[in-house]
């Protein structure tokens, strides 16, 4: 981790409109929400809008990343700096201490020295080693929503999926600057990101204003995305559904959201699925559900019934004579087959008997009902004549 001043300058929760103690879930939430009313796309020439769309940005890069959200707290801990080298004792204009006294080697001393340099040198000095500016930063990650038949969750299926979000410029591919130009080094920075700022005790870092820290200005930017090297556009996204998926489930295409700045890798799409429902047959974790009719006589006497899979076919399930209405029967390795860290599953078929009653009867029909009936004992004592 490498922290900047400004950390001590900037309250980055205030910028998001959130607590101290807020979730990852809240910050993203406050993120996302500042980002599209501040975007530049929304606010064409709104410089103010501009500035505030990139502290909401350079806020969410720290709190967003639960590592420099940590160390930000800790500096924030610290209390502000007005300037090292001040009025002594700590008086107006700034404060004196002695990094001797703040834990040495590997303790707060070197966590300043990062800050504001790299390392500790002697008193009155400045330390060695060349400062990074704002590097590469990874792309926002992207939710949208896929319906998928309950047949394709089952078996998997090849589809596409079509959103509206950013992506890299069509017509600048990216760079932000206008097509037949290029972006060119930061004459003040020197295409380092960032400058120094010579504090007296302490020689500190800062990005460079004028390049924002990216090491590059862009003199002629893209009309389309207006020099930002992202645009919002529809899009068309390919992916494999696996086999199994379930509804609600979220799947991670890695790369698939938000283009990355200065470099950085682009977000994730987060594909969170609806499964449509099957007429007839239904689902409980990996086992497959379907309920079959059958007889009085099938169910009385037993035998084989045909009991339809998922895939068209069928197959033979034995039921034994008495068998109940409403009872469960497992065909095994019917059901639904995924992929797991330790290969692959598959559920069962669960099949429930449901006794169908006739509506009419003919005379025979009718004629061995009665004599059945007449046979037919009640609570298990035989019917007094």
């Amino acid at each position: 981790m490498n922290p900047q001043r400004e950390w001590f300058e900037k309250d980055y929760y205030e910028t998001l409109g959130v607590s101290k103690t807020a979730t990852d879930k809240e910050i993203k939430k406050a993120y996302r929400k500042l980002a599209s009313e501040l975007h530049p796309d929304k606010n064409p020439g709104n410089t103010v809008a501009e500035e505030k769309f990139k502290d909401v940005s350079a806020a969410y890069d720290v709190l967003g990343d639960e590592e420099k959200r940590k160390e930000y707290d800790e500096v924030r801990a610290m209390g502000p700096v007005g300037g090292f080298g001040g009025a002594p004792g700590g008086g107006p204009g700034g404060f004196t201490f002695n990094v001797d006294d703040m834990g040495g080697a590997g303790g707060l001393g070197d966590l300043l020295g990062n800050m504001f340099g790299g390392g500790r040198g002697g008193r009155g000095g400045r330390s060695g080693g060349a400062a990074a500016g704002v590097g590469p930063r990874r792309g926002a990650d992207i939710e949208a929503q896929l319906t998928v038949d309950f047949e394709d969750a089952v078996h998997g299926i090849e589809t596409s999926l079509y959103l509206t979000a950013d992506a890299a410029c069509s017509t600048c591919s990216g760079s932000g600057a206008r097509p037949g130009t290029s972006p060119k080094v930061c004459q003040h920075c020197g295409g380092r990101g960032v400058i120094d700022d010579n504090q007296g005790f302490f020689a500190m870092t800062a990005p460079c204003q004028v390049c924002q820290g990216a090491g590059t200005v862009i003199e002629y930017p893209c009309d389309t995305c207006h020099g930002t090297g992202i645009e919002r556009r529809p899009r068309e996204v390919k992916t494999r559904i696996p086999a199994g998926v379930k509804d609600g489930q979220t799947i991670r295409l890695s790369g698939r959201g938000a283009p990355g700045r200065n470099g950085g890798p682009a977000g994730d799409l987060l594909v969170q699925l609806k499964v449509m429902p099957h007429p007839r047959f239904g689902r409980k974790g990996d086992d497959l559900t379907v309920t079959v009719p059958v007889s009085f006589a099938e169910a009385a006497l037993g035998g084989d019934i045909d009991v339809p899979t998922l895939d068209g076919g069928t197959v033979k399930l034995r039921i034994k004579p008495g068998t109940q209405p409403g009872s469960r029967h497992r065909v095994k390795g019917k059901g639904v087959t995924r992929a797991t860290s330790n290969g692959t599953v598959t559920g069962n078929l669960i099949v429930t008997i449901d006794l169908v009653v006739p509506t009419e009867l003919n005379d025979a029909q009718r004629a061995a009902v009665e004599a059945l009936a007449a046979a037919t004992t009640v609570g298990g004592d035989q019917e007094s004549s």
